[in-house]
């Protein structure tokens, strides 16, 4: 008998009987707070996994099966010129306008297939950040001023993290060069124009049904808003058509998956996610039922979901016991909140940034948040701190990415968010 072993398992069987004793259930926050865990878990499942999360994990899954370990390295890589790398990462959030749980299976799988730590990095906080949408909603709710702050800091922030984390690792990063020199990687299967169409499909699929409503009642992004499902469907259609054109995917199984979703879609117009599902539910049987490169697709996509889903919804339910969601309070009280981010001092810019940090914020829910808090009394510089921190990390984005690059890198890419933000987010309140 190992009784060191032993002595820890008791240790832990102790703990648990300790922390079940003394639960303080009965008590209305602690109990209002657990059900905010579960309020925002289910919102989280409603809103964000069938739209958000499930294209995304495609995304992740054709990145290692369509593209070449050669391209992510050319353009992503640790040796990659760093120009491009990095113009590369940060200008991806233009593109993609997704949340800090979204953007994760796309970073796992460009790291996965050889991206430099410091590229992947700035594509990391760039996705959810420099959403053009929420930049455009920032400027005209919460001001001008910040508006422009916001995209600035965004900008600068992912290429300044991620160098930043290429220097502190740089020797981890010499030795990924010279273990990636030795290796060959497998050439494009398909000529570069088809796999830009490929992936392009796919990411407007994924942009177009998650279009938010935008704050204005006219004008391009309410035009693109009200034609979001056409957008989409087109997109859907023309990602078919290359299936069955370049992967040789039978056209009958396409069109029972195309019939599905129209049925879905006639039959509870109400909720498209309904049909949406539908359409991820055809592309997985077809994938998971054709063997090649479908397959490959499949059993990537599989991987990252059994990877990231579990910590995910794991942190959602952790981030809403403890803040709540919107408008609702968890075990922290709100007023706390809003206390410590009056005035522009370091502590209200240092708590801002934690606090923005730790929550999770649905795309574009920032900024009525924020809204609320200025109105009671939150300082400029704190409410920079918090746009800055908050839209690109959250406690359920720290779990997942701790599982992909480990603890210690984990750590020091928060750090740095944090005290950017709270940094810049004193420069702003001294000026503004």
């Amino acid at each position: 008998m190992n009784w060191k072993d032993e002595w820890k398992c008791l240790a832990g069987l102790t703990g648990l009987f300790l922390l079940l004793f003394s639960l303080p259930v009965g008590i209305p926050r602690f109990d209002t707070a657990i059900l905010e865990g579960l309020h925002l878990a289910k919102s989280y499942a409603q809103e964000h996994v069938v739209l958000c999360l499930l294209p995304a994990f495609f995304i992740a899954g054709a990145i290692g099966v369509f593209l070449s370990q050669n391209a992510v390295m050319k353009y992503l890589g640790a040796d990659a010129k760093k120009v491009l790398a990095y113009g590369v990462a940060s200008v991806s959030g233009t593109i993609l306008a997704v949340c800090s749980c979204t953007i994760l299976p796309l970073f796992a799988g460009i790291y996965r297939m050889g991206a430099g730590l410091g590229p992947a990095m700035a594509f990391l906080y760039s996705g959810p950040a420099i959403n053009i949408l929420a930049i455009i909603l920032t400027a005209r709710v919460l001001g001008i001023e910040l508006g422009i702050a916001r995209a600035i800091g965004a900008i600068v922030f992912s290429v300044v993290i991620g160098l930043t984390m290429h220097v502190i690792y740089r020797r981890e990063e010499l030795e990924k060069v010279s273990v990636e020199a030795g290796v060959s990687g497998q050439d494009e299967d398909r000529p570069l124009w088809q796999n830009v169409l490929y992936f392009a499909s796919m990411i407007a699929v994924l942009v177009f049904a998650n279009w938010g409503r935008p704050d204005a009642s006219t004008g391009l992004w309410q035009n693109i808003y009200s034609l979001k499902w056409v957008l989409t469907g087109l997109s859907a259609a023309g990602l078919a058509i290359m299936l069955i054109t370049w992967f040789q995917v039978k056209a009958w199984k396409l069109a029972l998956t195309a019939g599905a979703v129209a049925i879905c879609a006639l039959l509870v117009p109400q909720e498209p996610t309904v049909a949406f599902a539908a359409g991820i539910i055809g592309l997985s049987i077809i994938t998971a039922t054709q063997e090649g490169q479908m397959q490959e697709w499949f059993d990537g996509s599989w991987f990252f979901a059994k990877q990231i889903m579990p910590v995910l919804f794991a942190g959602v339910i952790v981030a809403g016991f403890l803040l709540g969601r919107p408008g609702h309070e968890g075990i922290i009280p709100s007023v706390w909140v809003s206390s410590a981010v009056g005035g522009n001092s370091l502590a209200a810019n240092f708590f801002a940034s934690v606090a923005g940090a730790f929550m999770y914020f649905a795309t574009l829910t920032e900024v009525p948040i924020l809204q609320g808090l200025l109105g009671a009394g939150m300082g400029k510089g704190p409410a920079l701190a918090l746009l800055l921190a908050g839209p690109a990390v959250s406690l359920p984005n720290m779990l997942v990415i701790r599982g992909v690059i480990g603890t210690k890198k984990t750590a020091v890419y928060i750090f740095l968010v944090i005290i950017m933000a709270t940094i810049s987010g004193m420069i702003y309140g001294t000026f503004f």
